[in-house]
């Protein structure tokens, strides 16, 4: 009972601290190597080193994986630049085992008190995410020293050596990889664990060449998670990491029945001898060799996951949310991503819902009023929707300027809530001049179209800004809106200029009042959803 219990409570350290280093890393470098994975992604070679160097500073290939299909899903990112960076990840999520094959359990408490002082002691957001990367490191060593200890006694259970001897059929050690590793994961839980085992000679070199493999496919079971209910093309991003490892382990297996003996010699000589070293290499070799026989013809693996997984989306009818997808695997460094692709269909809904509004304030057409009407829903319910997100992603640990963009993003859905409605009521405006029979003067309607043509060069600047978070239009936003608030006060004047002249009714004269001030409003709301893109990039 102590043997399994300092077992069961080395994994149970050694997870804590796979998941606080993991999650500490991204909260402390996820946004911008985020964004350096999504500029430089169109160069799959490229590609395939910062892949591997992203996935080896997080630790962890599912975090990485699940960040592309969700970059995928969003259309940030085609399959040509994913396949290159999925690729990488299996390459950079070896670093652990790597890591674990070294002797740093003598310096784990010194490591881990570190950490502590850092997260406890000292001042500052970024400070305490390096600490609590620190810390699970740490935290990741002392489990595997306990580990280690409990299993150099395993040798003396007839019953624990007779179940692993079972693993010397391939089909099973890959089986057996397999399944543990879609429980935990994480390839590099389960690689590292077989690694100790190997060290204390539980298992031999043979059955951890297979077990790896299973391991592997394992491991993309994050990813086939996080595009469940999403968009195909989401889905052939998962399949072509399920394919890597699918094929790859078919490939090697083949090597192993006919060249064992060339293959564990060669392991060994590169390795020192160590075996724990033999294992980490393997793992390691494994994902380099596939990288290199796969990536010429990765092309081919884009032509064929997209005849496994044929055809376009579907229209989806109803009201639904298109980037955000509350069934899958949640990814915090991409979290962000998802609301603001989001943000992004919103505003273009209510630019264009605009657009119809004016113009059945026009020509009166009925279909087109309906069609506002229902948009106007549809934003609405949008609102509710992404703010519910960002409540619930609020409440999550997420990269450090990921937590601080949250607060301008609610007051960008909040601007765009408010742009719609202005649309709604331009089209009330509308409905009156039918049901009432009201007229305007040619003057008063070229005045206010002058203006919405200036509304929709504000919203639209503003919109790009939003998207690129680019501030090239800035200056030009500043001056329309400099125009546009010119605009109302000249217009109003105008306005009872004909009032006192007779040429304007009183039912028209109070429509074109409230359209004049809601128009500039729309206007200032535009300049809201620019600045917060300042005010973020400033964080």
């Amino acid at each position: 009972m102590s043997l399994l219990l300092t077992l069961a409570g080395g994994l149970g350290l050694f997870l804590f601290g796979m998941s606080f280093m993991s999650q500490g890393l991204q909260k402390a470098a996820g946004a911008k190597l985020r964004n350096v994975l999504t500029a430089i992604s169109s160069n799959k070679y490229v590609a395939v080193l910062f892949g591997a160097l992203f996935t080896a500073i997080i630790q962890s290939s599912g975090a990485t994986t699940v960040m592309v299909v969700t970059f995928v899903n969003a259309g940030l990112m085609d399959l040509v630049q994913a396949v290159g960076i999925i690729f990488g990840a299996n390459i950079g999520t070896t670093i652990t085992a790597q890591l674990v094959s070294f002797n740093l359990t003598a310096v784990a408490p010194v490591i881990l008190l570190v950490g502590v002082v850092m997260f406890l002691f000292i001042k500052g957001p970024m400070f305490k995410k390096i600490g609590e990367v620190i810390i699970g490191f740490g935290s990741l060593f002392m489990g595997i020293s306990m580990m280690s200890a409990a299993m150099s006694e395993l040798n003396n259970y007839p019953q624990v050596i007779g179940a692993l001897s079972k693993l010397t059929n391939p089909f099973l050690a890959i089986l057996v990889g397999l399944i543990i590793t879609v429980i935990v994961q994480s390839s590099s839980v389960t690689v590292s664990i077989l690694l100790l085992m190997a060290g204390q000679g539980l298992v031999s070199l043979p059955v951890c060449f297979y077990f790896i493999l299973g391991c592997n496919i394992g491991s993309c079971t994050p990813a086939v998670m996080a595009s469940l209910g999403a968009k195909k093309d989401a889905k052939r991003a998962a399949l072509i990491h399920v394919l890597f490892n699918v094929f790859g382990m078919i490939i090697i297996s083949v090597i192993l029945i006919f060249a064992m003996q060339p293959f564990t010699a060669f392991i060994q000589s590169v390795s020192g001898g160590s075996i724990k070293r033999c294992v980490a290499n393997t793992d390691t070799i494994y994902k380099v060799f596939q990288t290199i026989i796969f990536l010429p013809v990765s092309n081919q693996f884009i032509k064929l996951v997209n005849r496994l997984i044929p055809g376009d989306d579907k229209e989806q009818k109803g009201f639904t949310l298109e980037y955000i997808n509350h069934s899958t695997i949640f990814s915090p460094t991409a979290a962000v991503i998802e609301a603001k692709s989001e943000i992004s269909r919103m505003g273009d809904m209510a630019e264009e819902n605009l657009k119809l509004a004016m113009h059945c304030f026009t020509d009166g057409d009925r279909e087109k009023i309906d069609r506002v009407y229902a948009t106007e829903k549809y934003i609405d319910y949008l609102t509710h929707e992404i703010t519910n997100y960002m409540v619930d992603v609020n409440q999550q640990q997420l990269p450090v300027s990921d937590s601080l963009k949250i607060a301008g993003l609610f007051h960008v859905v909040s601007d765009i809530e408010r742009i719609g409605d202005h649309a709604e009521n331009i089209v009330d405006a509308a409905v009156q001049i039918q049901e009432q029979g009201i007229e305007f003067s040619k003057k008063a309607l070229k005045e206010l179209h002058e203006m919405f043509e200036k509304d929709m060069r504000i919203i639209t600047l503003s919109l790009e800004m939003f998207d690129s978070e680019n501030k090239e239009h800035l200056d030009e936003i500043l001056a329309l809106e400099e125009d546009i608030d010119r605009m109302e006060k000249e217009l109003h004047n105008s306005h009872i200029r004909r009032m006192s002249k007779g040429k304007c009714s009183p039912e028209s004269g109070l429509i074109y009042t409230d359209l004049v001030t809601g128009l500039e409003r729309v206007a200032d709301h535009a300049t809201n959803i620019a600045f917060s893109m300042v005010d973020m990039d400033s964080m």
